[in-house]
């Protein structure tokens, strides 16, 4: 699932189902529910039947990412790289679907590119490059532990998070 998402002029149903031309309405709506965008469908006058303009003009960033999820994971593929797909949403959101996504994820392969260290805590192994190179590899915890680059990522990020919350 790449950062820049591509959207065809049609509906957001046929945009999932390019993933699998065969899916069924279930198989859409869960595969929806699974990248935290079926609330927001369902809020749009037509739902599922909505049209979106070419590229998906008619949606935010964050609704076109989840919706290229959906579509990939409608596939039911065992690798899934998800390269930085959750940039356009807030951090609440991402954690919404990166929780959504660990119960789907189990027993598949999962590469996960993101700048959020957050979204990788419950992730098996986490692998941290700094200017293209391994600066560590570990659990969430052996890496807070070591103290190193991600353990600095993640305080920044956890004070970034609670000043949000402040404002």
């Amino acid at each position: 699932v790449p950062q820049d998402v591509f959207l065809f002029s049609d509906t957001i149903r046929n945009n999932i189902r390019f993933g699998n031309p065969d899916a069924t309405e279930e198989e859409i709506r869960t595969a929806a529910r699974r990248a935290c965008i079926l609330q927001d469908i369902e809020r749009l006058p037509q739902g599922f039947d909505t049209l979106v303009g070419e590229r998906g003009v008619t949606l935010s960033g964050g609704q076109k990412q989840r919706i290229s999820i959906a579509r990939a994971l409608i596939r039911q593929p065992q690798l899934v790289l998800f390269d930085d797909c959750l940039s356009a949403v807030d951090s609440k959101t991402e954690k919404e679907i990166i929780n959504g996504l660990y119960e789907y994820l189990q027993n598949k392969t999962a590469i996960v590119v993101t700048h959020r260290v957050f979204a990788l805590f419950r992730f098996d192994k986490i692998i941290v490059l700094d200017e293209g190179r391994i600066a560590e590899s570990g659990t969430h915890e052996e890496l807070l532990e070591r103290n190193g680059l991600y353990a600095e990522m993640h305080r920044l990020h956890m004070e970034q998070e609670a000043g949000d919350d402040v404002d």
